[in-house]
């Protein structure tokens, strides 16, 4: 991997002002709003806190990875990733340095969730703690790939509302801000859906990962290899415009 290059793509994500504010401060600031007026409460028999922590967890990481897409979208209107095709930068390096770029800003989002659940009094093991990181991380995986996706195929003036409107509706049918349907044909397609077992990986800290069953896994890696075959694909379209 060219690592000169997955350098100045840590740095421009570190720099980009707006993604974080839209990545990370708003998904804590609905937390500590909501949390903390209901930091006694319970929810399915557990802290309300630590209940909703892993909810915004799943929300925020996800936002993050997806919103890659934004730089890219800003790439393309510059004319940079088309000057890159012409550079021997591979494509997997290209991939490999948004998608670690997107990880690095979601694990950001979790982690800094996570410390603001422990002043509300949440309290995980370390078992707890690593099994979430380490599902939600799984889970992310399409996410990640979509975010690339979406930025090649939608404007720059576009994709923020895109993005906004996508993760917004895979948040709702995911269960982050409560199940909508826990039984019934609705429910199996919801349960076919990346989003919803991410929100089971945050999950995962309360019931020990017994929450993630063998069809999480086949539902994960069907979208990512789908998404990533699509991804690929408008890559090349994209950047082999005249």
């Amino acid at each position: 991997m060219n690592l000169v290059y997955v350098r100045y793509e840590v740095l421009r994500t570190i720099r980009n002002r707006r993604f974080l504010i839209f990545s990370l401060v708003f998904p804590l600031i609905l937390f500590l709003t909501v949390a903390g007026a209901h930091r006694h409460a319970t929810a399915d028999g557990i802290g309300f806190p630590l209940y909703y922590m892993v909810s915004m967890a799943s929300w925020g990481a996800m936002t993050s990875v997806v919103s890659s897409g934004a730089r890219i979208a800003q790439e393309r209107s510059d004319g940079w990733t088309r000057q890159l095709r012409i550079t021997p930068l591979k494509t997997s390096t290209y991939f490999a340095a948004k998608i670690l770029t997107g990880y690095m800003m979601g694990v950001f989002s979790i982690v800094v969730l996570a410390l603001a659940g422990t002043l509300l009094g949440v309290r995980l093991d370390a078992v707890g703690w690593f099994t979430m990181l380490g599902l939600l991380l799984v889970g992310l995986i399409p996410f990640a790939i979509m975010g690339i996706m979406l930025g090649h195929l939608i404007s720059v003036d576009s994709l923020g509302p895109a993005i906004g409107g996508i993760t917004a509706i895979f948040a709702l049918l995911g269960g982050v801000f409560g199940p909508l349907v826990t039984s019934g044909a609705l429910f199996t397609v919801i349960k076919g859906l990346p989003s919803y077992w991410l929100v089971q990986a945050g999950k995962s800290a309360l019931e020990g990962g017994h929450v993630w069953t063998g069809e999480a896994w086949i539902v994960i890696a069907v979208w990512s290899l789908v998404l990533a075959r699509v991804a690929v694909r408008v890559f090349r379209r994209d950047t082999a415009k005249v």
